[in-house]
């Protein structure tokens, strides 16, 4: 009998480098950034996040205050900030995204659908009216109760 041998990739040290077309258009640019991005993050991961949460999400109501740990474990982030998260999430990308894939949904048969921004907000919007339709209003809860679909 032969003793197989199995190679451990546990200490995984390949690199798989993008396209540089996919280069172009992201928001890190490369080892070096990421790399830096990282040593920020260590250094002052309240400062990191206050950073992030000012220029990528577009706020209702600034906030002021990046982490209260008054009652640890129970943190709270961006606690007295308010924002819309389908603004920034979906509406803030249809003028320069709005056909592009938004969801990739995989059913149970394999069928795979496509969505665009463009059609996720219309779908979106479509909801947000049968809710008004059947007086829903802001504080009211809403419990929906589905299997895993594209709606």
């Amino acid at each position: 009998m032969v003793a197989a041998t199995i190679e451990s990739v546990l200490q995984e040290d390949r690199l798989f480098p993008p396209s540089p077309e996919f280069v172009k258009q992201a928001n890190v640019s490369g080892p070096a950034a990421y790399q830096a991005l990282c040593d920020e993050a260590n250094r002052d991961f309240e400062g990191f996040w206050g950073r992030l949460g000012r220029e990528q999400v577009l706020w209702r109501k600034p906030f002021t205050k990046v982490l209260d740990e008054s009652n640890a474990p129970f943190f709270k982030w961006f606690y007295d900030g308010e924002l819309n998260a389908s603004y920034n999430c979906l509406d803030r990308h249809l003028k320069t995204q709005g056909d592009k894939t938004a969801i990739i949904f995989e059913a149970d048969d394999g069928k795979v659908t496509r969505i665009t921004y463009r059609q996720l907000y219309h779908k979106v919007c479509q909801f947000a009216n049968a809710l008004k339709s059947l007086d829903i209003k802001k504080g009211d809860r809403v419990v929906i109760y589905m299997p895993m679909s594209i709606e």
